[in-house]
């Protein structure tokens, strides 16, 4: 049997909550309740409220009853929806659209942000405000106002189309034109996230590098661009999703040109299902299965970016 001293029972500590009455922690608790009611409000009536619409849609279809003359009515069709869209062979040409916009837009714009990114935060730039701007600047210019000057830089009289050995408005010059419409958006929005993360780089760290001799290019790459590895793959997450939901500039060069059909992007498929063709299930099921390879998609690079972290 131990004896606590007066001294020993002074240090031993008190269990959690020991010395607050019953009323007081069902206070704080309704007072958290309270404090995660705006969010828990906000998060049901536009996230998860549209995803139960958007879920009952896809289940769902318009047909007429008799002759037509009552109209249409909703008709419970279960996954007929899902599988409409899978079989369809232009869902199947908007996914391969984007994945080649994928495969060649995020590698050039983050890697371009990264390079101007390091660019300005080592001393080789002077007035780093100044192109820091000039660089964040196309991304304070709307989407559309963004399509709309590139289509007409694309057009054969602005003599743009005289210096580049491809048509930017043809069958085979419509991805880059609109890969390079969307880097010459977001390479400075990511340059700005880039820039921010290297000014967290201990200094410490980099003057250690310099007095090893470590010139600058091997500084950037061995020790800045390490260190802010997490921000470079939230980047590319978000990259990833944005880039799935491509929609602003096929739609607007689609007015220029007959090479960007009403279907070429997966958002583009989803809006001609329900504003043209008025078929509300098959758009949402269209939707529902995006958000699906989005989600999968990040979860991927989120895994790969944890296996990297450890």
């Amino acid at each position: 049997m131990t004896v606590l001293t007066p001294e020993r029972a002074a240090s031993v500590p008190a269990p959690p909550g020991a010395g607050v009455p019953a009323g007081g922690r069902r206070g704080r608790g309704r007072a958290g309740l309270v404090l995660a009611a705006p969010f828990a409000v906000l998060l049901t009536a536009t996230v998860l409220v549209p995803i139960g619409y958007a879920l009952y849609l896809s289940l769902f279809t318009d047909r007429l009853s008799g002759l037509g003359f009552s109209g249409p009515r909703q008709a419970f069709i279960a996954l007929g929806n899902y599988v409409d869209v899978v079989t369809d062979s232009a869902f199947h040409a908007s996914l391969g659209n984007v994945a080649l916009f994928v495969l060649v837009h995020i590698p050039i714009m983050l890697g371009l942000a990264l390079v101007l990114a390091l660019l300005i935060d080592s001393a080789v730039v002077r007035l780093r405000r100044l192109w820091s701007l000039s660089v964040f600047l196309p991304y304070a210019v709307p989407t559309v106002i963004t399509g709309l000057i590139w289509a007409y830089l694309y057009s054969p009289n602005s003599g743009l189309t005289a210096l580049l050995p491809f048509d930017p408005l043809g069958k085979t010059g419509i991805l880059p034109s609109i890969v390079n419409i969307a880097t010459w958006q977001w390479v400075g929005y990511n340059m700005i996230i880039f820039y921010t993360a290297l000014q967290a780089v201990p200094r410490d760290v980099l003057e250690a590098a310099r007095a090893d001799g470590a010139g600058g290019f091997r500084t950037a790459l061995s020790i800045k661009v390490p260190m802010i590895r997490p921000t470079m793959f939230v980047a590319l997450v978000f990259t990833v999703i944005g880039s799935l939901q491509l929609f602003t500039e096929p739609l607007v060069l689609r007015g220029f040109t007959g090479s960007v059909t009403s279907t070429w992007s997966p958002s583009l498929y989803v809006y001609e299902a329900a504003f043209i063709a008025n078929d509300y299930g098959r758009a949402a099921a269209a939707s529902v299965l995006l958000a699906l390879v989005s989600a999968l998609l990040s979860a991927l690079v989120m895994r790969l970016s944890a296996r990297r972290s450890r």
